[in-house]
């Protein structure tokens, strides 16, 4: 018979989950203090992502009443970073994990848009460039394409001025 406490715990963590869209990473935290523990969770809310300690139980039976797939690397202490934007998060995490001798957090799994994901495909994506930077990029590109349009278009106009100023000089020499 499941506690009470298991019971609210896993109706929060449900109703977390939901409320990411089934988008989350699973990281390995153990070995890390409490004062590192803050420092990520901090370096985490900045990017727009929170972490959340959970039973493996819990995560997977949260993520089974929510139709989501199985993912591996349920075993050992795990947390669940919930995120807005999932490449910066898991730069976040995998920049973290550099600053201690122990590469803690470890990615460990992560579902995205209700696709389960492996720990290595969770360090791809945090290779690739924030939400803001590909809008920028794009932006970038568009507008270097409608400035060349303008200018094909300057030159253009620019010629029809000469062919008329051309044209006027031509009849006032008759």
């Amino acid at each position: 018979m499941p506690s009470k406490r298991n019971i609210e715990n896993l109706e929060a963590l449900q109703s977390t989950l939901q409320g990411a869209a089934g988008s989350f990473f699973v990281v390995n935290y153990q070995g890390l203090e409490s004062g590192p523990t803050g420092k990520l969770r901090k370096a985490l809310r900045e990017k727009g992502g929170e972490l959340i300690v959970a039973k493996n139980t819990l995560i997977a039976k949260a993520m089974s009443n929510l139709g989501l797939p199985e993912i591996e690397g349920l075993n050992g202490p795990s947390a669940v970073v919930i995120f807005n934007e999932p490449a910066a998060v898991a730069k976040a995490l995998k920049e973290f994990a550099k600053t201690n001798d122990k590469g803690i957090p470890a990615l460990k799994s992560g579902v995205l848009s209700g696709s389960a994901l492996s720990g290595k495909q969770v360090e791809i994506l945090a290779e690739l460039p924030s939400q803001k930077e590909l809008q920028a990029e794009l932006v970038g590109v568009l507008s270097a394409t409608m400035s060349n349009f303008v200018g094909v278009l300057g030159g253009k106009a620019q010629e029809f001025v000469g062919i008329l100023d051309a044209q006027v000089q031509k009849l006032e020499a008759a």
